[in-house]
């Protein structure tokens, strides 16, 4: 994942027939929550942006949809170059640092093997977003004043996709972790949050200063050691779109509403 890994050092996501929607609302408020439920019965809150709904949580859960477990590593830590290397497509899924106090705010990461296992991941009726299905969210976000300016072109929606809690401060001027331009923050519901990576040689690392999810789209169409992963840093006031070059790094997933 050299091109992700250096970003990262530089800058340190209604219901099926299987799954409920309930909806409630904020006490002292007329705001509508509305949620979906996972196979181990987890519960995510949603968000309509534009044409998309999107899980406004990180994902959490140890099971694909069919009810088989998505496997895990012991330790937490133990180093995957081999296993990658060797072409076995790791398929696993880890709490930062193995600590389960974690999962409940952050989620859970998973490798991109088991992100597009045909055994699903996300709940029924919904899915892991495509490349083009972050573009469509990106630029709906550009073009409806999301950037931190209140301009309509330039990638400028870092502020209005990160949650109000979890980053870093950061004294850039418009940057997730400056908490300058208040009405922008968190603007659009997304929520996304600094719960960082883990690498393939096992290193838990960026917790605080970045965050990342992958999509369910290859670099290249005939070769799948290449994949695309979007991005937040608490320094910066943009989403990054990387490539990632490693089977067995771990971020973050959102799921999109079929």
């Amino acid at each position: 994942m050299k091109n992700f890994r250096s970003s990262m050092l530089l800058l340190l996501i209604f219901t099926s027939l299987l799954f409920s929607a309930n909806t409630c609302e904020k006490e002292g408020t007329e705001e509508e929550i509305i949620t979906i439920t996972d196979v181990e019965g987890n519960e995510y809150e949603i968000v309509e942006i534009g044409t998309q709904w999107w899980m406004a949580e990180n994902l959490k859960v140890t099971r694909y949809r069919n009810g088989d477990l998505i496997g895990t590593t012991s330790p937490p830590d133990r180093d995957l170059s081999e296993e990658a290397y060797e072409g076995m497509r790791p398929k696993y899924q880890w709490a930062y640092d193995g600590n389960e106090q974690y999962v409940e705010m952050y989620g859970r990461f998973y490798t991109w093997f088991a992100v597009t296992d045909p055994r699903g991941l996300c709940p029924a009726g919904w899915h892991v977003p495509s490349y083009d299905e972050w573009m469509v969210l990106q630029e709906y976000l550009i073009a409806g004043g999301y950037n931190y300016d209140g301009s309509t072109t330039g990638n400028k929606i870092a502020k209005a996709m990160a949650a109000l809690v979890s980053w870093e401060p950061s004294q850039t001027t418009g940057a997730v972790g400056n908490t300058d331009f208040p009405a922008k923050r968190n603007a659009s519901k997304f929520r996304g949050l600094a719960a960082g990576i883990r690498w393939t040689d096992g290193e838990f690392e960026g917790m605080g200063f970045s965050g990342g999810w992958f999509t369910s789209t290859n670099y290249y169409d005939d070769y799948d050691g290449i994949f695309w992963v979007f991005t937040l840093f608490n320094s910066s006031w943009g989403i990054g779109a990387a490539t990632c070059d490693h089977e067995a790094d771990a971020v973050s997933v959102r799921c999109v509403k079929n």
